[in-house]
């Protein structure tokens, strides 16, 4: 099996088939450093073809989430000598960021503590699962600092739609656990660490019982069907479930059924 990349601005734990990648740097609100996001994209390259992970939760080290980009680094380096061209590489990757957690196969779950700002706010945008403490709090303060939600923008949308999103981005409330739950941004409010624990060990025991392949590809159908006119919708769904039966997880699946066990991806 081969093994997971050597990550600096990450700790990584796996867990037999889960992995916990927590952000390292809570001296400074785990903020999306150039370290931590070049880390975070060499994760999920790695990631792409690691079926044995069933799932990955992202997480923040003393008991916050993420504050998003180091402003302190922002202004060192883009303001006055900075040159627009430098910024929109900075900005790029951030795109690349998102769009990796995104597009990950397995089943991602942000654990959000303390505060998930910006880019924080972003990176649960893109989870599968979210669940939050009750204290957590949610903002993208971008407009209060004279900036925009750019690359955040796609996805603050996908997971909230138009009218939530253009609020939120706009107008840089601030949102506690509960508000984010209610506003469709959490999907899970939970009061302390070991109410926390339990939460993600529940997400865990439910992922374990669905075909790994078959998760990877509702994802995709998830993201791709929406795209695409009508008449293509169908095509692709008729291929994408031709595939999935013909393949020896659909194969498994039904036969486990019939036969009243338990299908094979359970034991591993």
């Amino acid at each position: 099996m081969p093994r997971l990349p050597e990550t600096t601005a990450l700790d990584l734990e796996l867990d037999g088939s889960w992995l916990t990648v927590w952000f390292n740097e809570p001296g400074s609100r785990n903020p999306l450093t150039d370290d931590r996001v070049r880390d975070l994209l060499t994760l999920c390259g790695a990631l792409e073809s690691r079926r044995d992970i069933r799932g990955v939760t992202f997480r923040g080290r003393g008991g916050v989430f993420c504050a998003g980009g180091d402003l302190k680094t922002f202004k060192n380096h883009f303001q006055g000598e900075g040159r627009h061209d430098d910024v929109a590489v900075l900005s790029l990757a951030a795109a690349a960021l998102f769009d990796a957690v995104n597009v990950l196969p397995q089943i991602t779950v942000m654990a959000v503590e303390g505060a998930a700002m910006a880019g924080g706010f972003g990176l649960v945008c893109v989870g599968d699962m979210v669940v939050a403490d009750a204290a957590a709090r949610f903002g993208l303060p971008e407009t209060l600092i004279g900036l925009s939600p750019a690359q955040i923008c796609p996805f603050v949308l996908q997971r909230l739609g138009h009218r939530e999103g253009r609020r939120l981005m706009l107008l840089a409330p601030t949102l506690t656990g509960q508000e984010a739950a209610d506003v469709g941004l959490v999907d899970t409010v939970v009061s302390g660490a070991e109410a926390m624990e339990a939460e993600i060990a529940g997400i865990r025991a439910q992922v374990r019982r669905c075909a790994p392949g078959a998760v990877a590809e509702t994802k995709r159908l998830i993201r791709t069907l929406p795209t695409l006119p009508r008449d293509q919708q169908i095509r692709e769904a008729a291929d994408s479930f031709a595939a999935r039966m013909l393949s020896d997880e659909g194969r498994e699946g039904i036969a486990s059924f019939l036969e009243k066990r338990k299908p094979g991806w359970l034991e591993t």
